[in-house]
């Protein structure tokens, strides 16, 4: 009974959405403010029956109920409580009702948190979501039923949750990372929304600033968590290989942060608007792209679901449907929007722009690098299948990615309209010169050794955190004392700091990390050793151990720093009942500045093993930035403006005068 009504809550929802998707935009057309009104309790309506077919699948999971296909396909009898519940999602139908969920969720925030947006462009942003609602509601219901039973062929048990999902990361990096995909549809709405008014101004801008920060800082931790899951959970301490999943949730990170820049610029300024808009549609398709290329089968990666081709093909539908249309729209409408303002070569209009492009070119060139395969597929045949590999993504993406941290940091200095170019020098020639200094002399001093990627790495990460401080010192410089400079800053320009802040950690760890890691695959009886630098791993051996749902071979290794015992890890290696299936699972010494990590390999007889050992150098550095970016993603929406209930300013007026030059570079 519980199953059913799970379904038919998907059956309301559906029947609310379309509802949602046709009065509304009618109301706004027609000026009806009572059919415009009805967007409101549409969307609250839409949520409470997500929810309680989220629920309803939840409550399956948790009882047992084998009778519904796919519990029976993704849980057993002996899972811990805590995977059944994440097994909900651990799925191809399970995690499309998390996805709608998800949708349906940013939808009701907009509707509750947009009091002072006009009707009729609220109406409107919510018709379009109740469109997209509407193609996954009926995606889900017609292809990919999660309530769908066997009655007639109940299992006595289930096949069990896939053994790499029974870990806390895979509880909660798929609610974050869907969380950002699924919140990039607001901006997609706002823009469509825009585009339909005609109304794409500052005002609209700001309305959609918060919203793309929140998706984007939410995308943010949730790429973090999946890299920590495949760092640890994978057995072989790679936090990052470019594969095709990694790939699709990283391209709309890229475009979403142009899209971050792009609106500071149409707010501020008033031009780029149609870069702006096509930025926001572009984040919102590759979200789909996203969507379709883990649940098609048509890429092999271990984090695809890799569901059947036919329902590829309805998504692959589905995404065309929405691109399609979004761009024919933008087609016919973005050419009569015109930008007025001016700006000089050394504004920080350009300096922004300079700032997309690199972030365009880059996400243009992992896509390139994914698709690829596909193509060459496509057209000479299975048989002359190849493949695109980490070299590639390496040597295209980190020079831009160098260049994209020098432009950050005069873009920090740069002034709205113009820039003088002796400023620049004055305020950037001495940071310069200490970021290249220091940069030569830490690694050198640390390490003993020249590593040029570490010192131009060094000189990068340093060139990003001292122009912030500079950048600091320069905006509090005229106050009575330091800290009252910086309390009159806005919330908008600490999350800005923050968020660059953390790109110069993610520099520093993937750099420090790639460079000077100490890998090491050993054949090791018990009582024998390997030594690291100033750690020695003895081989203790191998106990039997037996947990809820698999038995483990648990090996015991003793770490000495400088001849001192110093801790104990403990690695397994799996076999889960139900699957027969085998899981390394490794033990981590996590540091602030270095990671010990060990894994067990291959048993070779006499009681010896091959044991992994790696030292991991700042490793730790590479999420604490991702999570420094996402606080300052966070931080930047609770500035004040955005709480504000006064009307929007046009963009020329609000930068008018010496008091609206200085709020701006503040921003």
């Amino acid at each position: 009974m519980i199953p059913e009504l799970g379904n038919f809550s998907l059956i309301l929802a559906l029947c609310l959405a379309t509802l949602m998707a046709v009065i509304p935009m009618s109301g706004a057309v027609s000026n009806n403010q009572l059919w415009m009104s009805l967007c409101r309790p549409l969307s609250s309506g839409i949520w409470v029956f997500m929810l309680l077919s989220f629920a309803c699948l939840s409550y399956a999971f948790l009882t047992d109920d084998f009778s519904v296909s796919y519990v029976a396909s993704n849980s057993n009898s002996l899972l811990p409580v805590r995977y059944k519940f994440s097994g909900v999602w651990g799925g191809h139908e399970g995690s499309m009702v998390l996805w709608i969920l998800m949708l349906a969720s940013w939808t009701y925030a907009v509707s509750l948190f947009s009091r002072n947006l006009p009707l009729d462009m609220l109406a409107r942003v919510q018709s379009v979501m109740g469109i997209i609602i509407i193609g996954f509601l009926l995606f889900t219901l017609l292809t990919s039923n999660p309530f769908d039973r066997t009655l007639l062929n109940t299992p006595a048990d289930g096949n069990d949750l896939n053994p790499l999902l029974q870990d806390f990361g895979m509880i909660v990096h798929p609610p974050f990372l869907y969380m950002g995909y699924v919140g990039f549809s607001v901006a997609f709405a706002f823009a469509i929304a825009a585009l339909l008014s005609g109304r794409l101004d500052a005002a609209w801008a700001r309305w959609t600033r918060p919203w793309t920060n929140a998706a984007w800082a939410f995308l943010s931790i949730g790429i973090a968590l999946g890299s920590w899951w495949a760092y640890y959970e994978l057995g072989w301490g790679g936090w990052w290989f470019w594969d095709p999943v990694e790939n699709v949730s990283f391209m709309p990170w890229l475009v979403g942060t142009a899209l971050i820049h792009s609106l500071a610029v149409t707010e501020k300024r008033g031009v780029f608007k149609s870069w702006t808009v096509l930025l926001a549609i572009a984040a919102f398709s590759l979200s789909l792209l996203g969507a379709f290329i883990v649940r098609s089968g048509v890429l092999t990666s271990v984090h695809a679901f890799a569901v059947d081709p036919e329902r590829g093909l309805v998504l692959l539908g589905l995404m065309l449907a929405v691109i399609g249309s979004s761009l024919f729209l933008y087609a016919l409408r973005a050419p009569v929007v015109k930008s007025n303002a001016s700006y000089s070569m050394t504004s920080r209009e350009v300096f922004l722009l300079i700032n997309n492009i690199i972030l365009v070119v880059s996400t243009a060139a992992v896509l390139l690098g994914t698709l690829y395969p596909l193509i060459h597929e496509a057209v000479y045949g299975e048989a002359n299948r190849v493949s695109i590999g980490p070299p590639y993504f390496n040597t295209v993406f980190v020079p831009l990615m160098g260049l994209l941290a020098l432009a950050l940091g005069v873009g920090t200095f740069s002034r709205w309209k113009k820039t003088s170019v002796t400023y620049l020098k004055q305020q950037l020639g001495k940071v310069l010169i200490a970021s290249v200094a220091l940069g030569i002399i830490i690694p050198l001093v640390t390490t003993s050794s020249v590593n040029i990627s570490a010192i131009i790495a060094m000189m990068l990460g340093l060139w990003i955190v001292l122009t912030i401080i500079k950048d600091l010192m320069t905006k509090t410089a005229n106050k009575k004392n330091f800290f009252v400079g910086l309390k009159s800053l806005t919330r908008s320009y600490y999350g800005m700091q923050f968020a660059h802040l953390g790109m110069a950690v993610i520099i520093l760890g993937v750099c420090m990390t790639s460079q000077y890691s100490v890998e090491r695959d050993v054949r090791l009886a018990p009582g024998e050793s390997e030594s690291i630098g100033n750690y020695e791993f003895i081989f203790q051996g191998i106990t039997d151990e037996v947990g809820p749902n698999y038995e483990a071979q648990r090996g015991t290794v003793t770490v000495l720093r400088n001849g001192e015992e110093y801790m104990t890890l403990y690695p397994e290696k799996r076999t889960y009942f139900a699957t027969r299936t085998v899981q390394t699972e490794a033990a981590i010494d996590v540091g602030f500045f270095r990671d010990l990590f060990t894994a067990l390999g291959d048993e070779r007889g006499d009681g010896s093993w091959v044991v992994r050992i790696h030292y991991k150098p700042f490793v730790f550095w590479i999420w604490m930035g991702a999570f420094l970016m996402a606080f300052g993603g966070i931080l930047a929406i609770t500035d004040k403006r955005y709480r504000s209930k006064k009307p929007v300013p046009s963009a020329l007026a609000e930068n008018s005068g010496q008091g609206g030059k200085l709020a701006a570079e503040a921003s």
